[in-house]
């Protein structure tokens, strides 16, 4: 299938479900951007459910349209989708359980480095690290063959692999974080690899010049010291962001403001309890607060505008209704975000697609 083929698809005809997103008709060695799902959510600390969210994207990708409001011609630009691994959520499935067991045991009264659950716990880490791996070796291969990568999620912790594998190809690049949380916790409840550790250890990499985090309303005292000490890190916190907003300081100005703090290349990493929950009710850990939808368009569309470059992204913790399997509601603002996301990453690569 060739490129001419998508140029002349027409954005008006409907999307058939064909396992890529939105149905597009994209070969991997034709597209610039691939959707990598990672069906993982073991270290998931409240509510479960996100190793189901890549799939359930994918799903509900097909009744979105096409054009994109802000990105010309979007469907022409050659996206494609990676198949959720069958053997990844089944491996995730089974330690999950153990980890389960593990959070249980602390909730209980007990603690991580207690010798009853020290084997549980270091399966739980080394299946992590596996999962790291393999994410790294997925991801650095696609970069290899110039293609720009979409994580689709699975919880936060899964972005690190892509995040190692991006610092390979690039000296330095900062990270834009939009969440409600920190996320700068040390081995969370024992896990190395947590879901509320995943930019603690993204901060182990050098090349990882800029931490900017924006939206974030839930952290412990040590994430806040260890934010202060480390000179990379920048909070925009939702309290702030809303006093500012109270006292008449627009939105444009304070994209504007965080975008000055952004070095040329820069990742998005999009935990989407960094909305209001009301757009993703069946994440994991919500938190009351957060950005509006298009707030958070907004704010991404301003980065490529003032000339940044997305060099990848991640969009974790969309999490389906597990009670109600024809709530898709969840997925859609997923699929939504994903598909922004992916194009505001390839228009920011030439400014005449934009």
């Amino acid at each position: 299938m060739k490129q001419f083929y998508l140029d002349s698809l027409d954005p008006d005809d409907i999307s058939r479900p064909n396992g890529q997103f939105l149905g597009f008709p994209t070969l991997l060695e034709e597209a610039k951007m691939v959707f990598f799902p990672v069906p993982w959510d073991v270290t998931t600390s409240y509510g479960e459910g996100t190793a189901r969210g890549s799939q359930a994207i994918i799903d509900a990708s097909v009744q979105l349209e096409p054009t994109d409001y802000h990105v010309f011609e979007a469907w022409k630009m050659g996206h494609y989708t990676l198949p959720v691994n069958a053997d990844i959520l089944a491996k995730n499935d089974k330690i999950r359980i153990i980890a389960k067991r593990i959070i249980d045991y602390q909730e209980a009264g007990g603690h991580h480095q207690d010798q009853q659950i020290e084997k549980d716990l270091n399966e739980v880490n080394h299946s992590s690290e596996q999962l790291n791996q393999w994410v790294y070796e997925e991801t650095i291969s696609l970069l290899k063959q110039n293609q720009l990568i979409g994580l689709i999620g699975g919880d936060h912790s899964v972005p690190l692999g892509l995040m190692k594998a991006l610092t390979e190809k690039y000296s330095h690049y900062g990270i834009l974080q939009i969440d409600a949380h920190a996320d700068l916790r040390n081995a969370y409840e024992g896990f190395t690899y947590s879901h509320a550790s995943i930019m603690h250890n993204a901060l182990q990499f050098s090349a990882i010049s800029h931490l900017i985090q924006v939206g974030i309303r839930d952290f412990s005292e040590g994430e806040k010291k260890q934010a202060k000490a480390d000179q990379r890190v920048q909070w925009f916190t939702d309290w702030e962001l809303k006093e500012k907003a109270y006292q008449g300081y627009v939105w444009a100005d304070q994209c504007q403001e965080i975008i000055n703090c952004l070095p040329k290349q820069v990742y998005i990493s999009f935990d989407v309890d960094g909305l209001r929950p009301e757009f993703c009710p069946h994440t994991g850990t919500p938190v009351p607060g957060g950005l509006d939808f298009n707030q958070a368009i907004y704010l991404i569309e301003r980065v490529v505008k003032a000339g940044k470059t997305i060099i990848g992204f991640d969009l974790c913790e969309v999490s389906p209704d597990l009670n109600n399997p024809d709530d898709e509601w969840d997925a859609n603002v997923g699929a939504r975000l994903a598909y922004k996301l992916a194009n505001f990453m390839l228009a920011s690569q030439s400014a005449t697609s934009f």
